[in-house]
């Protein structure tokens, strides 16, 4: 599969700060690839770098199989996490103006309904989640190859997730590459692959079970669920909730059970597979550096 654009073990500094660490990233046509870390794990940076808007410190970027230029950024939408609306225009002069600006004549854009009724509403007037919609409905104007989503859903109601979501599958699809940052992991698990960072690096990819790797937690079941999450929390282990069961991944049984003892307490403990939000969290804390680099 011929990549739409592609990262080669690209580094960016600022300064002595190293943002993105040797990261590599493609998507092809009508692939769907989430990027996910933490805040600070250098997503955006990365995506800069892939639309050509930072020169990389060190390695490469192509997109559409030749360097970022306004020629080859004309072949994809892109919808920021600021979202780069221009809130003293309307709704319709929004789309209109983002039509113009890639060279098409400006369309009557289908909207949804919901957004569709305020059409001749000021942008600044209007809320989040239908700001987000028309961000969408502008990246989508002038019919891209590829699309680049970062944070498209933060903010807004499960609802109108769901409704984004489902664009998002319609347009890949219709051979449409799109790369997403989420930091809801279950809408991560809507990618047909994933890059997950980590203090600028790139420490996992592939499907959500590569990225897993047979990782597996422990399940612990007690009626004082709240005290044994307080107790293995501070005893320096990685801890999730699943409903009322504290969940614990990178321990084995024996450190579990050793932790509770400690504490004065117990709990029915059992092996089972790690999810995608405890294999990220696992990820995360190996990553940290142990000294200032």
């Amino acid at each position: 599969m011929t990549a739409l654009v592609e990262a080669s073990c690209v580094t960016r500094t600022f300064g002595s700060q190293v943002a993105v660490d040797a990261s590599s990233l493609d998507v092809g046509a009508g692939e769907l690839v989430g990027l996910i870390g933490a805040n600070g794990a250098g997503k955006t940076t990365l995506i800069r770098m892939l639309l050509g808007l930072l020169v990389p410190t060190d390695g490469s970027v192509a997109l559409f199989g030749e360097p970022p230029s306004r020629r080859t950024r004309s072949r994809l939408g892109y919808v920021p996490q600021g979202l780069g609306l221009y809130r003293d225009l309307t709704v319709d002069q929004n789309v209109a103006f983002v039509a113009r600006a890639f060279g098409r004549p400006p369309q009557r854009t289908v909207l949804p309904a919901d957004l569709a009724a305020s059409r001749g509403a000021l942008v600044g007037s209007i809320g989040l989640g239908h700001q987000r919609q028309l961000a969408f409905a502008c990246a989508l104007a002038h019919e891209p190859e590829l699309l680049v989503l970062d944070e498209p859903t933060s903010g807004v109601s499960p609802l109108a997730r769901a409704r984004l979501w489902d664009q998002i599958h319609e347009q890949a699809d219709k051979g449409v590459g799109v790369l997403v940052t989420t930091h809801y992991l279950q809408e991560a698990q809507q990618c047909d692959r994933l890059v997950v960072m980590a203090e600028g690096r790139e420490v996992a990819s592939g499907t959500i079970e590569a990225v897993i790797g047979g990782r597996q937690a422990v399940s612990v079941s007690s009626a004082s669920w709240s005290s044994l999450y307080d107790a293995l929390r501070s005893a320096g282990l990685a801890v999730t909730l699943d409903g009322t069961s504290v969940r614990v991944v990178g321990a084995t049984l024996e450190q579990v059970d050793r932790a509770l003892q400690r504490a004065g307490l117990s709990g029915a403990l059992e092996r089972v597979p790690a999810s995608l939000e405890e294999t990220v969290l696992l990820i995360g804390r190996d990553a940290q550096p142990t000294a200032t680099r």
